[in-house]
Protein backbone atom coordinates (compact mmCIF):
# COMPACT_ATOMS: atom_id res chain seq x y z
CA UNK A 1 0.00 0.00 0.00
CA UNK A 2 1.39 3.19 -1.24
CA UNK A 3 2.51 5.92 1.91
CA UNK A 4 -0.12 8.85 1.77
CA UNK A 5 1.85 12.11 2.42
CA UNK A 6 0.23 14.61 4.69
CA UNK A 7 1.47 17.65 2.77
CA UNK A 8 0.74 18.49 -0.84
CA UNK A 9 3.56 21.81 -1.17
CA UNK A 10 6.11 22.31 1.65
CA UNK A 11 8.85 24.88 2.23
CA UNK A 12 12.12 23.17 3.91
CA UNK A 13 14.08 25.64 5.49
CA UNK A 14 18.11 24.97 5.55
CA UNK A 15 20.13 26.69 7.78
CA UNK A 16 23.82 27.00 5.73
CA UNK A 17 24.98 25.36 9.08
CA UNK A 18 23.71 22.58 8.04
CA UNK A 19 25.68 22.23 4.65
CA UNK A 20 28.75 22.51 6.81
CA UNK A 21 28.60 19.21 8.45
CA UNK A 22 30.71 18.68 12.08
CA UNK A 23 33.14 20.88 10.63
CA UNK A 24 30.87 24.08 10.87
CA UNK A 25 32.51 25.97 7.92
CA UNK A 26 31.93 26.10 4.27
CA UNK A 27 30.65 23.08 2.48
CA UNK A 28 30.49 19.73 3.07
CA UNK A 29 30.19 17.13 -0.11
CA UNK A 30 28.77 14.40 2.03
CA UNK A 31 26.07 15.69 3.96
CA UNK A 32 24.63 18.04 1.33
CA UNK A 33 24.88 14.69 -1.01
CA UNK A 34 23.05 13.33 1.87
CA UNK A 35 20.14 16.05 1.93
CA UNK A 36 20.10 15.56 -1.98
CA UNK A 37 19.11 12.01 -1.16
CA UNK A 38 16.44 12.58 1.19
CA UNK A 39 14.50 15.66 -1.06
CA UNK A 40 14.63 12.81 -3.38
CA UNK A 41 12.67 10.55 -1.46
CA UNK A 42 10.15 13.18 -0.63
CA UNK A 43 9.69 13.99 -4.30
CA UNK A 44 8.91 10.96 -5.08
CA UNK A 45 5.94 11.05 -2.92
CA UNK A 46 4.39 13.79 -5.09
CA UNK A 47 5.04 16.04 -2.32
CA UNK A 48 5.60 19.72 -4.05
CA UNK A 49 9.19 21.24 -2.63
CA UNK A 50 10.57 24.17 -2.67
CA UNK A 51 13.83 24.86 -0.25
CA UNK A 52 15.18 27.98 1.22
CA UNK A 53 18.77 27.93 2.34
CA UNK A 54 20.70 30.05 4.88
CA UNK A 55 24.39 31.01 4.22
CA UNK A 56 26.01 31.35 7.73
CA UNK A 57 28.26 28.27 6.92
CA UNK A 58 30.30 31.17 4.89
CA UNK A 59 29.39 34.29 6.06
CA UNK A 60 26.28 36.00 9.03
CA UNK A 61 25.37 39.42 8.23
CA UNK A 62 24.93 39.78 11.82
CA UNK A 63 28.52 38.93 12.49
CA UNK A 64 30.08 41.58 10.74
CA UNK A 65 27.99 44.33 11.98
CA UNK A 66 28.93 43.25 15.33
CA UNK A 67 32.37 43.72 14.14
CA UNK A 68 31.63 47.45 12.50
CA UNK A 69 31.11 46.81 9.05
CA UNK A 70 27.97 48.48 7.44
CA UNK A 71 24.92 46.36 8.42
CA UNK A 72 23.18 46.39 5.04
CA UNK A 73 26.41 45.73 2.97
CA UNK A 74 27.16 42.55 5.73
CA UNK A 75 23.43 41.33 5.04
CA UNK A 76 23.66 41.67 1.07
CA UNK A 77 27.25 39.34 1.93
CA UNK A 78 25.17 37.02 3.49
CA UNK A 79 22.45 36.88 0.40
CA UNK A 80 25.11 36.06 -1.62
CA UNK A 81 26.36 33.22 0.77
CA UNK A 82 22.83 31.53 0.52
CA UNK A 83 23.76 31.45 -3.29
CA UNK A 84 26.58 29.62 -2.96
CA UNK A 85 24.57 27.12 -0.88
CA UNK A 86 21.34 27.27 -3.11
CA UNK A 87 23.96 26.52 -6.20
CA UNK A 88 25.73 23.66 -4.01
CA UNK A 89 22.31 22.08 -3.36
CA UNK A 90 21.32 22.02 -7.09
CA UNK A 91 24.30 20.68 -8.28
CA UNK A 92 23.71 17.28 -5.62
CA UNK A 93 20.08 17.26 -6.84
CA UNK A 94 21.00 17.22 -10.30
CA UNK A 95 23.48 14.52 -10.07
CA UNK A 96 20.52 12.00 -8.57
CA UNK A 97 18.76 13.21 -11.53
CA UNK A 98 16.12 15.84 -9.55
CA UNK A 99 14.96 18.65 -11.52
CA UNK A 100 15.91 21.84 -10.00
CA UNK A 101 15.53 25.37 -10.22
CA UNK A 102 17.83 28.20 -7.96
CA UNK A 103 15.45 31.56 -8.49
CA UNK A 104 17.39 34.54 -6.12
CA UNK A 105 15.66 37.61 -4.87
CA UNK A 106 18.73 39.49 -5.96
CA UNK A 107 19.01 39.03 -9.89
CA UNK A 108 22.33 37.34 -11.26
CA UNK A 109 20.76 36.09 -14.28
CA UNK A 110 24.09 34.21 -15.02
CA UNK A 111 23.73 31.68 -12.23
CA UNK A 112 19.87 31.38 -11.43
CA UNK A 113 16.57 32.86 -12.36
CA UNK A 114 15.04 35.64 -10.87
CA UNK A 115 12.50 34.94 -8.22
CA UNK A 116 9.30 35.67 -10.47
CA UNK A 117 5.89 33.76 -7.64
CA UNK A 118 3.90 32.47 -11.00
CA UNK A 119 6.88 30.87 -12.29
CA UNK A 120 8.07 29.03 -9.27
CA UNK A 121 4.67 27.57 -8.75
CA UNK A 122 4.73 26.43 -12.24
CA UNK A 123 7.82 24.76 -11.30
CA UNK A 124 6.58 23.16 -8.80
CA UNK A 125 3.63 21.75 -10.07
CA UNK A 126 5.80 20.34 -13.06
CA UNK A 127 7.56 18.17 -10.32
CA UNK A 128 10.97 20.42 -10.45
CA UNK A 129 11.93 21.31 -6.99
CA UNK A 130 12.70 24.94 -6.24
CA UNK A 131 15.49 26.42 -4.20
CA UNK A 132 15.14 30.32 -2.97
CA UNK A 133 17.55 32.17 -2.33
CA UNK A 134 19.72 35.68 -1.63
CA UNK A 135 16.95 35.71 1.43
CA UNK A 136 13.90 38.19 0.19
CA UNK A 137 16.29 40.80 -1.38
CA UNK A 138 16.66 42.99 1.47
CA UNK A 139 18.85 43.34 4.41
CA UNK A 140 17.93 43.21 7.85
CA UNK A 141 15.63 40.21 7.58
CA UNK A 142 16.54 36.32 8.46
CA UNK A 143 16.53 33.91 5.67
CA UNK A 144 13.69 32.23 8.21
CA UNK A 145 11.54 35.44 7.51
CA UNK A 146 12.22 34.46 3.56
CA UNK A 147 10.98 30.58 4.30
CA UNK A 148 8.10 32.07 5.85
CA UNK A 149 7.59 34.38 3.33
CA UNK A 150 8.05 32.21 0.26
CA UNK A 151 5.36 29.44 1.86
CA UNK A 152 2.75 32.49 2.45
CA UNK A 153 3.35 33.25 -1.53
CA UNK A 154 3.28 30.10 -2.96
CA UNK A 155 0.80 28.71 -0.96
CA UNK A 156 2.61 25.72 0.82
CA UNK A 157 1.05 23.48 3.16
CA UNK A 158 3.77 23.58 5.74
CA UNK A 159 6.75 25.13 6.42
CA UNK A 160 9.86 22.64 7.85
CA UNK A 161 12.28 23.85 9.70
CA UNK A 162 15.33 21.59 9.97
CA UNK A 163 17.34 22.24 12.83
CA UNK A 164 20.11 20.51 14.94
CA UNK A 165 17.41 19.96 17.79
CA UNK A 166 14.59 17.35 17.81
CA UNK A 167 11.96 19.85 17.99
CA UNK A 168 11.27 22.97 20.37
CA UNK A 169 12.02 22.96 24.29
CA UNK A 170 10.83 25.13 26.93
CA UNK A 171 14.10 26.10 27.82
CA UNK A 172 17.57 25.57 25.96
CA UNK A 173 19.22 22.06 25.97
CA UNK A 174 22.23 22.45 25.77
CA UNK A 175 22.19 24.72 28.83
CA UNK A 176 19.30 23.24 30.98
CA UNK A 177 19.58 19.12 31.36
CA UNK A 178 15.64 19.37 32.44
CA UNK A 179 14.72 21.12 29.48
CA UNK A 180 11.28 19.54 28.22
CA UNK A 181 10.90 18.97 24.71
CA UNK A 182 7.19 20.12 23.63
CA UNK A 183 5.18 18.25 20.47
CA UNK A 184 2.85 21.44 20.37
CA UNK A 185 2.69 24.55 20.76
CA UNK A 186 1.21 27.92 19.30
CA UNK A 187 3.05 30.61 17.54
CA UNK A 188 1.79 33.44 20.61
CA UNK A 189 3.29 31.13 22.72
CA UNK A 190 6.62 31.04 21.00
CA UNK A 191 6.05 34.84 20.64
CA UNK A 192 5.40 35.60 24.55
CA UNK A 193 8.26 32.73 25.56
CA UNK A 194 10.58 33.86 23.14
CA UNK A 195 11.50 30.50 22.40
CA UNK A 196 13.76 31.39 19.47
CA UNK A 197 12.53 28.95 17.26
CA UNK A 198 12.64 31.52 14.41
CA UNK A 199 12.63 35.45 14.94
CA UNK A 200 9.66 37.01 15.90
CA UNK A 201 8.84 38.64 12.32
CA UNK A 202 8.98 35.05 10.68
CA UNK A 203 7.07 33.33 13.43
CA UNK A 204 4.35 36.22 13.18
CA UNK A 205 4.73 35.72 9.50
CA UNK A 206 3.35 32.03 10.00
CA UNK A 207 0.90 32.95 12.79
CA UNK A 208 -0.85 35.77 10.26
CA UNK A 209 -1.37 33.45 7.28
CA UNK A 210 -1.76 30.20 9.54
CA UNK A 211 1.01 28.16 7.67
CA UNK A 212 2.20 25.37 10.48
CA UNK A 213 5.69 24.71 11.26
CA UNK A 214 7.10 21.42 11.89
CA UNK A 215 10.67 21.63 13.86
CA UNK A 216 12.64 18.50 13.44
CA UNK A 217 16.21 17.37 14.00
CA UNK A 218 17.72 17.63 10.45
CA UNK A 219 20.97 15.29 11.79
CA UNK A 220 18.50 12.23 11.62
CA UNK A 221 18.35 10.73 7.95
CA UNK A 222 15.23 10.07 6.42
CA UNK A 223 13.75 12.71 9.04
CA UNK A 224 12.16 15.16 5.68
CA UNK A 225 10.30 11.82 4.83
CA UNK A 226 9.02 11.11 8.17
CA UNK A 227 7.60 14.60 8.89
CA UNK A 228 6.16 14.88 5.05
CA UNK A 229 4.30 11.52 6.03
CA UNK A 230 3.02 12.96 9.07
CA UNK A 231 4.70 10.86 11.72
CA UNK A 232 5.00 12.45 15.20
CA UNK A 233 8.49 13.98 15.20
CA UNK A 234 9.85 17.00 15.98
CA UNK A 235 7.84 19.91 17.13
CA UNK A 236 4.07 21.22 15.33
CA UNK A 237 3.77 25.01 15.41
CA UNK A 238 0.01 25.68 15.18
CA UNK A 239 -2.45 28.28 15.16
CA UNK A 240 -4.05 29.03 19.30
CA UNK A 241 -7.12 26.64 19.48
CA UNK A 242 -9.84 29.55 19.04
CA UNK A 243 -13.69 29.07 21.13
Amino acid sequence: MAELPKYHRIVLKLSGEALAGTAGYGIDPVVVDSIARQIKDVLSLGVQTAVVVGGGNIWRGLSGSSKGMDRATADYMGMLATVINALALMDALEKHGVPVRVQTAIEMKEVAEPYIRRRAINHLDKDRVVIFAAGNGNPYFSTDTTAALRAAEIEADVMLKATKESGVYDADPRTNPHAKKLDEIGYLDILKENLRVMDATATSLCMDNDIPIVVFDMNQYGNIRKVVLGEPIGTFVRSEHRG
